[in-house]
This record gives C-alpha cells, structure tokens and sequence, in this order.
C-alpha cells in the first residue's frame, strides 16, 4: 500500500459531475483541498486486497454473532437502546426484513505494515460516500494513462452491480413503489439519488422525497407521501436512534411489521459504537479487532473515547500519554461512551510537508465485502471535511 501523487485530470469538476458527483468542492472554505481529490491515489498489492476483503467478511460473520449474543442476553441498556424499540428489533432479527448495505471503516498501512487491518467501527445502518466508491473512482480509473497508473490496473468495487442484484432478489418482496428518503443534506441526497437508481436499474418502481415530507394518518395508522398514498416499503437514510426520539418515532415501533424499512431496525445493535467492546469482549486478541470497553479505557494509556452514536468524528476525545488530548466538538454529549485502543499510525507526508491520515471503508452489500472507499483527514480524527481519495491495485 502506497500513496501516490497524480495530476488530477483536465476538467475533472464536470467528469465527475457527469457519473453523479455534483458535490464534489465546498462551496466555502471549510477545507483546504476539493471533497473529491484526486491529486492522489492509493496503489494496493492484489493480495493486500484479498487480505481487506476478507477482513471485511469476517467482521461481517462477527457482527452478526454478537447481535445475536446481544438479543439472547438482552443487553440492549448497554447500548442505550430504548426497551419500546426491543420488540421490534426481535422481530425484525427473527424475520430478516431486507438489508442492504453497510460499511467497515478500518484503520491499515499495507502489508507491509507487519499489522493486520484494524476495525475502527461499523456504519451500518446510514453510510455514505457510497456514489464515489461505486462509481466515480472507477470512472476515474478508467480515464487514467498508463504512464500515472499501471496498465495491469484493478479496482476493488463490485459494489453497483451487487446492489443492482440485491434489489433484484427483493423484487417480490418489497411493496412498490419504494420510497427513498433523506435530509436535504448534499451528501445524503448522494447517496439516496444513487441507491435509488441501482433500484430502478433493477426494474423497481421508486420514489424520492424528503424525511420532512413523510406524513402519519391516525385513520389509517399509515404513512403517507406528499400525495397522501400510503407508504409500504421505505428506505430511509436517517439514524434509527434519531428517529426513535421523535415524534413519528412510536408509529414506526407500532406498525413496523407492516412497513419494510430499510435498513431494519436490528442495525441499531451494529452501528452503534457499543458493538465494539462486545466485539471485543466475544472475541479477545483477535488481530482484526482493537481493544474497547464501555465507559472506561480499562488502564489503556492510549485510546480514543466515542459516544454510542456519534457520527462524522463528533465529540471524540483522543488520548495519549505523551501529548495533550485532541477534542471535538458536537451533539453527542452527555451520554454513554466507549473506549478503544488506538490502532497502529496510519499517516502520510505530501511533499509540501502536510499530513493525510486515511480510513479504509469497506462496503457490505447482502452480507458481502464487495469495495473500498477511502476519506483521508488532515489530522488523526476522521470527521466530516475528510476528502474522498480513488484508489487502485495491481
């Protein structure tokens, strides 16, 4: 695994633009290099590949055999899971309502690192980034010289294409049409817009509208859409936790065997930072994993402190005896937290003497490690004005 610098192509705003991107620079001056960069790329080995695929599918197996220990012991408290949402998150396990994607971000410096690669945590209810993973870094890829990147080149992603098989084998399943819902938020209408097309490239009948837009009628015991037609099947890019704090959130509880919501709600136990120490605590030493506990480091000297559900490196809290803590800001205070290890440095030095700090997300669809997507950070914390950087193997 090697970093390397690439002129980025002529006119690169409008290809990407032309595959979907069209957020691919902030439109101010929150960071310091376009969101999409591709001045760099990431070179892989085919067997370090081989090596995150793997990794990717057994934390899979894993995840799914501590939800599972969760549910047969009932820790839900541990993991600040409200008891009104247990019933449903029982029988979503038990009947395995569709599940389509999810992401592993994992800390690696390549083999030769003498490391194996290390679980950071597990987004598996709402990731994004999946647009650029699927499609634009393989546009990309295509476009690129021989003379920048080998012409024996490859590109970990099969992403788009099992996505499009998944929705296939929900045909029958799913209640039409789907609808896709989000915040009005750039990166979540990426995301959203994308899946919704691998479902209509799969012959699925969709729609899209907002999370605001979803209505509740008492007579009905229903959801409605802005046509008030009663909605069936819903994929929602939105927090399972959040959602259950509001006030729709009991309708769902209520009616959740009546409505196909995607992803189910049996993800809270996965994406929520508690999978971590029970992780840990089922598997112990096991290389892929990095020490954790809930609420304490447990006499770790060097750690990183995270709340349940903190997302995009908000209000983290990163430790180490020799220096002063780094500290972020966000909404995530006041509740439960987890303490993990810091996995091994993984940093890069440009020539202008800057750092990049990258976190290898592999991409779950139908239970399989299918792609890599990497964001690279100006500092350790990976947070929201990360950048997404294309990578390919050889």
């Amino acid at each position: 695994m090697r970093r390397i610098a690439i002129d980025p192509r002529e006119n690169w705003q409008q290809k990407v633009e032309a595959v979907g991107l069209v957020y691919h620079t902030p439109d101010d001056d929150s960071m310091d290099r376009p969101y999409w960069d591709e001045s760099s790329a990431y070179e892989f080995t085919a067997a370090e590949i081989d090596t995150l695929e793997a990794a990717g599918n057994e934390m899979q197996t894993m995840c799914l055999a501590a939800a599972q220990h969760i549910i047969d012991n009932k820790r839900y408290e541990e993991l600040g899971i409200p008891w009104a949402a247990i019933p449903a998150i029982e029988w979503a396990w038990e009947n395995e309502p569709p599940a389509i994607y999810g992401r592993f971000d994992f800390s690696w410096a390549g083999a030769e690192s003498g490391e194996a690669p290390k679980l950071l945590e597990y987004n598996a209810d709402t990731p994004t980034s999946l647009l650029e993973a699927a499609v634009v870094q393989w546009s990309w890829l295509e476009e690129m010289p021989e003379s920048l990147v080998s012409a024996n080149r490859d590109q970990f992603t099969s992403i788009h294409d099992k996505l499009i098989a998944k929705w296939k084998d929900l045909d029958n399943y799913l209640s039409k049409p789907v609808y896709f819902a989000a915040l009005d938020y750039p990166e979540d209408q990426l995301t959203t817009v994308y899946l919704r097309d691998t479902a209509e490239q799969a012959g699925i009948p969709t729609l899209q509208m907002f999370m605001s837009e979803i209505g509740w009628n008492d007579e009905l015991q229903g959801f409605l859409d802005p046509n008030e037609d009663q909605m069936f099947s819903i994929f929602k890019l939105y927090p399972w936790e959040t959602m259950l704090g509001e006030e729709f959130g009991t309708h769902a509880l209520d009616t959740y065997q009546s409505v196909r919501w995607i992803e189910p709600i049996w993800k809270m136990l996965l994406s929520n930072k508690g999978i971590l120490p029970i992780l840990w605590e089922l598997y112990p030493n096991h290389p892929n994993l990095l020490e954790a506990y809930f609420d304490s480091p447990n006499g770790m000297s060097s750690y990183v402190r995270k709340p349940l559900f903190s997302r995009e490196g908000a209000n983290i809290t990163l430790v180490r005896p020799d220096s002063q803590a780094i500290e972020t800001d966000g909404p995530y205070t006041g509740g439960r937290t987890i303490c993990q290890a810091l996995a091994p440095e993984v940093v890069f030095e440009e020539t202008d003497g800057n750092l990049r700090y990258p976190v290898l997300g592999l991409w779950m669809v139908d239970q399989e490690c299918c792609g890599l997507g990497i964001r690279e950070s100006a500092g350790p914390i990976t947070d929201n004005l990360s950048s997404f950087v294309p990578h390919f193997f050889v």
